[in-house]
């Protein structure tokens, strides 16, 4: 398997899977990771999912040059053929963290940039090369980055295609933490177990508005945010964390 996908209780694993390539995707794995993605968003016992490469070296180099590239190129007339991932064709409001082994760069950079949280390994390299093999980023990285970054980093990043490292990373906000190589995971998860205590669905609410609203005005951001908002106001576990708190309790919430 080219991604191999699991559940731990609450958090979903993806890990890109193919070391010998610095886990570079293939048509192969494009495919499983939009599979396991489904899969992810589809399963109600899932609430936080975390993303991250096999091996000490690599989170994902990119799209494989032997095996993707060529196909992208085949099938630049039908984009509806490419399977639809977190970056482009699926809207998945549950959270996802990136945990970053290793370099990450083109494509890999763009799995980084379309999850919300992200934790670099102090071996990490970030960056987008695409311009060097007479292409851009083609997964979401030049409308990303200037909405994540100042926008002289993100020209910076694009324009020479040269990487940054874990703490310059940190530096401009492109990741949340940098950490030892040895605390990566164990950290990744602790801020997923984090997420998992507030209401599920009133997390995956702001994650939507979040993200929806970047693309709209203010007004209607606000008319967004309202909509979300009553709509939580109906579940159980709105009553349920109102009355834990009113109770002095734990909440126990079901994503109901």
């Amino acid at each position: 398997m080219a991604i191999d996908y699991t559940r731990e209780g609450r958090i979903a694993i993806f890990t890109l899977n193919r070391p010998e390539a610095m886990n570079a995707m293939n048509v192969q794995a494009w495919r499983e990771l939009s599979e396991a993605m489904v899969k992810f968003r589809d399963d109600p016992e899932a609430w936080v999912g975390i993303i991250t490469g096999a091996g000490e070296k690599a989170f994902c180099a990119g799209a494989d040059i032997k095996d993707l590239l060529p196909f992208l190129r085949e099938h630049r007339d039908t984009p509806w053929l490419m399977p639809a991932t977190h970056m482009r064709g699926l809207e998945i409001w549950k959270p996802l963290i990136a945990a970053i082994n290793g370099v990450a760069l083109g494509g890999g950079l763009e799995i980084v940039l379309a999850c919300d949280i992200r934790i670099a390994a102090e071996n990490a390299r970030l960056g987008v090369p695409e311009v060097n093999l007479g292409i851009i980023p083609g997964w979401g990285g030049t409308q990303r980055l200037p909405r994540m970054i100042p926008w002289c980093k993100a020209a910076e990043l694009l324009f020479t295609g040269k990487p940054v490292d874990a703490q310059e990373a940190y530096r401009i906000g492109l990741v949340n933490k940098v950490v030892p190589l040895a605390e990566l995971m164990t950290t990744a998860r602790a801020w997923a177990e984090a997420i998992c205590q507030p209401a599920p669905l009133a997390v995956r609410a702001a994650k939507e508005a979040m993200v929806r609203g970047t693309s709209m005005s203010l007004d209607e951001g606000l008319k967004l945010e309202h909509d979300l908002e009553t709509a939580l106001l109906s579940t159980e576990d709105f009553i349920e964390g109102t009355r834990a708190f009113v109770e002095k309790r734990k909440p126990g919430f079901k994503a109901k």
